[in-house]
């Protein structure tokens, strides 16, 4: 009998508390495997930003610490690694709020992803292409700046970045609680589906 599939992520029992006082998270556990897609669901300030932000090593930002349990990517342990280092290993998010450089256009926001890759200019071409291929809308507006873009297509530029940070093999999205009739069309859950194949 062949053993299990190891998972990709595991959160394995995390606390999490700010300023040092205030108790945020307690006993949360989850794991990805490969290929997979987890959602959170609850209510607002129910804690899934924070797990999220765990999970990316974005709370030292927000003076939050993982302070007991442990978060694992591909069985080694990422918690104590910097947010930048964590990108460099495959591990992206998009933020909540569809966070975008307003001054930017969107293929400049886009072409932001690829600051930590290495490379020919090429593979950065072909894949901004490719996402142009999920999202076409972003083509035609990829010369407006970000911030006169529609919600939407803000929205899909932000997604369309996950091409571009260091060929992701995890990919974390922020709540959408300004936007959940996107996550509800056949069209968004096939692209992030693919997207997912592509990153294998």
């Amino acid at each position: 009998m062949s053993e299990p599939a190891k998972a990709l992520l595991s959160v394995n029992n995390i606390e999490v508390i700010y300023d040092h006082v205030i108790l945020v998270l307690r006993g949360v556990s989850l794991e990805v495997g490969e290929g997979g897609i987890v959602a959170l669901l609850g209510a607002n300030g129910a804690g899934k930003t924070t797990t999220l932000k765990a999970i990316s090593n974005l709370l030292a930002s927000e003076r939050g610490d993982v302070t007991k349990g442990s978060i694992e990517f591909r069985g080694e342990r990422v918690d104590r690694l910097n947010p930048a280092e964590l990108v460099r290993r495959g591990v992206v998010q998009v933020m909540e709020g569809r966070h975008c450089f307003q001054h930017l256009t969107v293929e400049e926001n886009l072409l932001t992803g690829a600051f930590v890759r290495s490379g020919a200019r090429g593979k950065i071409r072909a894949d901004l292409d490719i996402v142009y291929n999920y999202f076409p809308r972003l083509k035609q507006r990829r010369k407006s700046q970000a911030v006169l873009a529609e919600a939407k297509r803000t929205t899909e530029s932000a997604e369309g970045t996950l091409g571009f940070h260091a060929t992701p093999s995890f990919a974390i999205e922020g709540p959408r609680t300004d936007g959940l009739e996107l996550l509800g069309t056949p069209e968004s859950a096939e692209q992030f589906e693919e997207a997912i194949a592509r990153a294998g």
